[in-house]
């Protein structure tokens, strides 16, 4: 009987011995396959939220920004650009941005001006057409543009489609959505970032 118990102890040393290495070997064959599904540092940073400073912008100017790949308009407009938004309220295709391209409009931009409450005059949208991802040109004045007429805005070079300076898109253009806006919020009053909000990032 204790013969039978030394073999039964030695099957299952031997079990146990080979199923730890099993195991063992399995897991460093899989391990780089699972690592690969991690996005790199350079995808992370790709991705990750921007930090912009406009302190530097006067009234009536532009700079763009590099978020994901794409171009961020940030627009300081004047007094009189978010006056003209009321006009164009009318004539733009989706004034209250129900209708999203590729992103869902953050509901603090949800209004006349697309932008946040407490800097109405800051517009933040992706600079990129909805229609055929051509970068539109601009901000164009009021009348200095023959395909804007009165209106001042950005013009698509590839296929005409025009858009008010909150980059709603105007009715009956090639575009079928207005510019992206992108989810942000202030760190201060002159420094923001792009891509994150108080919801978390995109």
């Amino acid at each position: 009987m204790s013969d039978q118990q030394n073999v039964d102890k030695g099957r299952r040393n031997l079990l146990i011995a080979t199923s730890v290495a099993g195991g063992v070997g399995g897991v460093a064959v899989v391990a780089p396959f699972v690592c690969t599904f991690a996005p790199s540092e350079k995808a992370r940073a790709a991705g990750a939220p921007v930090e912009a400073d406009v302190s530097d912008l006067a009234p009536g100017q532009m700079k763009v920004v590099e978020w994901r790949g794409k171009p961020v308009w940030l627009l300081k407009r004047t007094p009189e650009m978010l006056e003209s938004l009321k006009k164009t309220d009318s004539e733009v295709a989706d004034p209250k941005s129900d209708v999203p391209f590729t992103m869902k409009t953050p509901d603090y931009c949800k209004n006349e001006t697309r932008s946040r409450a407490e800097h109405k005059d800051l517009l933040v949208v992706v600079g990129i057409c909805s229609h055929l991802g051509c970068s539109p040109s601009g901000p164009f004045p009021a009348s200095s543009n023959p395909q804007l007429g009165a209106d001042p805005g950005f013009v698509c070079p590839c296929h005409g489609s025009t858009f008010d300076l909150a980059g709603r898109v105007f009715k009956n253009k090639p575009a079928p959505q207005n510019l992206d806006v992108p989810p942000y919020m202030f760190l201060s009053d002159t420094k923001l970032v792009i891509g994150k909000d108080e919801k978390g990032e995109a």
